[in-house]
């Protein structure tokens, strides 16, 4: 058989050669996304149990940094089209509404009230924010030269501005603008298909991702005491102020750089263990933004009414909380699931624009993380 470069031309060109998909990417995205909800299914547990505690501060060192890079590889730094502003629209304002307003009805009839806020997203929104922010400041950050050392300065910059807060996630948004603009980088230079990082995947560099990753366990297990009297989880979110923090001196900044940089290196190490082939649940990791806007609802009574508290013995309840989290990551990346909710997460509202063209609807599409559907 013929490959698509070897086929005649038609009559207006030459057949394109289809786009291959790269499994390892889904599988990186799905293992992300378990990553996310196992963090958030374990947030309860940390009061009473050191051992999750550790595990909690394990994965937050690198997760969302790790998501915001992938969803940093597959972005474009040109100045958008059309098509691509109304995605903006479609992808991720609407759905930030939609959900603003779901968890507004939720709190007023579980909590008895609601205190509608735009500009404070509700739990897990934020990213949606944070994908819009980043896909806006992207094209003029690669029109300056060293577009990393210039998001790296932001990232870190931000920290000594108290007044850049939590109002429209800018202040976590622009903290990990490093790691998003980092995966742009590494797509741009064509870092990974150089270097064969997919590809070549030798024993050593396995044995030393688990090196890696198993020694920040020990780190965070053995001095526990030290992470929890310095609040490090809260460093972790990128979120707060260094004043905030307790780190008013002039170097707080440094504290984030290091954070950083274990969050590349543990990332990396994540990385090299995804694995490259095609496995029964890669086509998950297509739908991870299904799962990122609706397990917050299915975690949300748990973690409200106190059942994931004083959980004993966690070597029982830590391992049970793991298995549920990819369970629930595998139930809502289901086609049902998607069936149900996709007017929702991937809304296609043809009447709102005067182009009703810039609207596809069919089912070859994006999400917001960069993921294109099969």
């Amino acid at each position: 058989m013929s490959s698509p470069a070897q086929q005649p031309p038609t009559a207006t060109g030459p057949v394109p050669r289809p786009r291959r998909r790269v499994p390892f990417w889904d599988n990186a995205r799905f293992a992300c996304i378990v990553l996310v909800v196992l963090g958030h299914g374990t947030q309860r547990l940390i009061y009473d149990s050191d051992v999750a505690y550790a595990f909690y501060l394990w994965i937050y060192a690198f997760h969302m940094p790790a998501f915001a890079l992938i969803s940093g590889y597959f972005s474009k730094s040109t100045s958008p089209t059309r098509r691509q502003m109304a995605r903006v629209i479609t992808d991720i304002l609407l759905p930030y509404l939609v959900f603003e307003l779901l968890w507004t009805l939720t709190k007023w009839l579980v909590e008895g009230e609601a205190n509608p806020n735009l500009t404070q997203p509700s739990w897990t929104l934020w990213f949606l924010l944070a994908l819009g922010i980043f896909r806006l400041v992207l094209p003029y950050l690669a029109l300056l030269r060293w577009p990393l050392l210039w998001a790296l300065a932001i990232s870190i910059g931000v920290g000594y501005l108290g007044n850049v807060n939590s109002t429209f996630s800018l202040s976590r948004t622009l903290g990990l603008m490093f790691f998003f603009t980092f995966g742009w980088w590494l797509r741009e230079r064509d870092v990974v298909r150089r270097l064969q990082l997919v590809e070549r995947r030798p024993w050593w560099v396995r044995v030393a991702a688990v090196a890696v990753l198993g020694l920040w366990a020990f780190v965070c297990w053995r001095w526990l005491p030290l992470w929890q009297q310095i609040d490090l989880r809260h460093w972790f979110f990128y979120e707060d102020s260094y004043a905030d923090l307790g780190g008013e001196q002039w170097w707080a900044g440094g504290l984030r750089l290091v954070l950083m940089c274990l969050a590349i290196v543990l990332g990396a190490a994540f990385f090299a263990l995804v694995p490259r082939s095609t496995r029964w649940w890669t086509r998950f990791g297509q739908y991870t933004m299904y799962v990122y806007l609706l397990h917050s609802f299915v975690l949300y009574p748990f973690r409200e009414s106190g059942v994931l508290r004083g959980l004993d013995p966690t070597w029982f309840w830590l391992p049970l909380i793991t298995i549920l989290s990819v369970g629930i990551t595998l139930l809502l990346s289901s086609r049902p699931v998607r069936t149900v909710f996709r007017p929702l997460i991937e809304p296609r509202p043809r009447w709102m624009f005067a182009d009703a063209s810039l609207v596809t609807t069919g089912d070859h599409r994006d999400d917001p993380t960069g993921s294109r559907r099969s």
